[in-house]
């Protein structure tokens, strides 16, 4: 008898101390560290912390032809700490999100047609063709893409598991900053000529 009540007392405890906070609104004016940012206090908290209505079209007028409309921690101070966040993605016809890395993510499909996929860390491609309403889902950290296959501009909404997913696109990563031209080559097998027409396109300097 003993022994149910105890395990139904540390059950409450730990209930309890993993709600002491119902959230932690982002107070923006402060650093953010590796477990987001400093949590608003509570008498600033309003209701508008939890909301947010800038999930307009993006400008897909750019190399990639593709918008990112972000609702994560800097934009929506209310998802901080919970481990969520979402995000608008407009494709214009030829748009593509190049090879990136975030956190475990889920899309679907609003309007057109994407090819999506990723690749695992056994080098195994897990590609599909999405129309409207479909959803897929990308395993944290692995590399994935998204291509408009169709003739009509794609609008999808993408799901994140972190309030800030720290995105990082593979081709700008390489090509879009001043790390050394012969060290790029070295580590990609690409020629000198190849690696200095990506910099001057992604905006690499070195």
């Amino acid at each position: 008898m003993i022994l149910p009540i105890f395990l139904m007392f540390s059950f409450l405890l730990s209930s309890s101390s993993c709600n002491a906070l119902d959230f932690c609104v982002a107070d923006l004016k402060t650093p953010q560290g590796l477990a987001g940012y400093s949590c608003k206090k509570l008498e600033l908290v309003t209701v508008d912390d939890f909301i947010f209505s800038g999930l307009h079209a993006g400008n897909t007028s750019n190399l990639i032809k593709a918008a990112v409309t972000p609702a994560f921690t800097a934009q929506f101070p209310g998802v901080n700490g919970l481990g969520i966040s979402i995000a608008r993605l407009d494709l214009a016809v030829g748009g593509v999100v190049p090879m990136h890395t975030d956190s475990s993510e889920i899309i679907i499909v609003i309007q057109g047609i994407i090819d999506a996929g990723f690749i695992s860390s056994a080098n195994k491609v897990y590609f599909k063709t999405l129309k409207t309403g479909d959803i897929m889902v990308f395993p944290q950290g692995l590399l994935h893409f998204q291509i408009n296959a169709g003739t009509t501009p794609a609008l999808a909404y993408v799901s994140f598991s972190s309030p800030s997913p720290g995105v990082q696109i593979l081709d700008f990563a390489l090509f879009g900053n001043d790390l050394p031209s012969n060290i790029i080559e070295e580590t990609t097998f690409l020629d000198d000529a190849q690696v200095k027409k990506l910099k001057g396109v992604l905006g690499g300097t070195g």
